[in-house]
């Protein structure tokens, strides 16, 4: 039954954008960086806290002038290894999913790649920051480059818990309870979706696929595609942290774990849970919640503003 699953690896690497320590601490600074946006007001880590499991514990965040998307917004953790970024797949990696919400006018709504570059050349300590991190590259504050920095810092936010402990041998990291409630998680049928490092996040699956599901309204996947086959398909969410990320599903409409858990075997697996063996599976996902990196994610001390920083625009 393990054989389905992996420990954390160190950090998520990836051959387009090779770490170092100065991308690492740039992607830092722009992930904390409030002026990254039209009121100055809302950065990265409004949404997706990094000191509260990379959520906000909110059904949907507030963006610029606190408007309200439609999809709650997942962890950060752990979210570099998943096959694509969004609940509908839209971005194929982290570097792609950092440009979204800069320009996003529900979220940060900076007007543009231009007023984004013009921003941050504004500030000596970033051209600063960016001639660091890309050495090689003549004028290195770029949008582009700025997905590249953050994306960076993103595959370093990994959370290893006592599940990778005994993935990894220490058969004494879980105790016989989790022991049990992983073996009814199994026998549930929850790893045909819910697999791999990140127990989830590797695959796309129709919400509602034996049993309908009752709100239908955000269609997933063919949001996207326009194509009729991916009507109601979502990214599976990854499980690690799941008891610290609460409200579930893509609406943020369930705060609910244990529901969570037998509203997915209902519609999901056909299988109605008793009681017990709900909270038997809750108390092993409590086993995937994870150490945070607390020295990796604190908060930098940001370049300062100058007489050419574009004000912010609370329109």
């Amino acid at each position: 039954m393990l054989q389905a699953y992996a420990a954390l690896p160190a950090a998520i690497e990836s051959p387009k954008n090779p770490l170092s320590e100065p991308k690492l601490a740039l992607g830092r600074m722009l992930y904390f960086e409030k002026r990254l946006s039209k009121n100055h007001d809302v950065a990265c880590n409004d949404c997706h806290l990094l000191d509260r499991y990379g959520v906000d514990n909110k059904p949907v965040s507030n963006g610029h002038r606190q408007q309200k998307g439609t999809r709650n917004s997942p962890t950060v953790y752990n979210a570099a290894g998943h096959f694509a970024q969004f609940w509908d797949g839209r971005a194929a990696d982290v570097e792609e999913q950092a440009k979204g919400p800069v320009l996003n006018p529900l979220e940060q709504a900076l007007a543009g790649p231009e007023a984004v570059v013009k921003l941050l050349k504004s500030m000596p300590g970033y051209v600063a920051a960016f001639r660091a991190a890309f050495p090689d590259v003549k004028d290195p504050v770029t949008f582009d480059n700025l997905a590249l920095a953050i994306g960076a810092f993103e595959r370093k936010l990994l959370t290893p818990s006592r599940w990778d402990k005994f993935l990894q041998g220490d058969h004494t990291a879980l105790t016989d309870e989790e022991k049990r409630g992983f073996n009814t998680f199994v026998a549930t049928g929850c790893p045909t979706c819910h697999m791999g490092a990140y127990v989830g996040g590797q695959m796309f699956q129709k919400l509602g696929l034996i049993k309908p599901w009752p709100n239908t309204k955000d269609q997933g996947r063919f949001e996207v595609t326009k194509q009729e086959s991916d009507r109601m398909f979502f990214k599976v969410p990854a499980l690690r942290d799941v008891t610290q990320t609460a409200p579930y599903f893509h609406d943020g409409s369930e705060p609910s774990l244990e529901h969570a858990v037998r509203l997915m075997a209902d519609h999901q697996l056909g299988r109605e849970l008793s009681g017990a063996d709900t909270k038997s599976i809750v108390v092993w996902l409590g086993a995937l919640t994870g150490e945070l990196p607390s020295a990796y994610i604190a908060k930098p001390e940001l370049p300062a503003s100058t007489k050419k920083t574009p004000k912010p625009d609370p329109s």
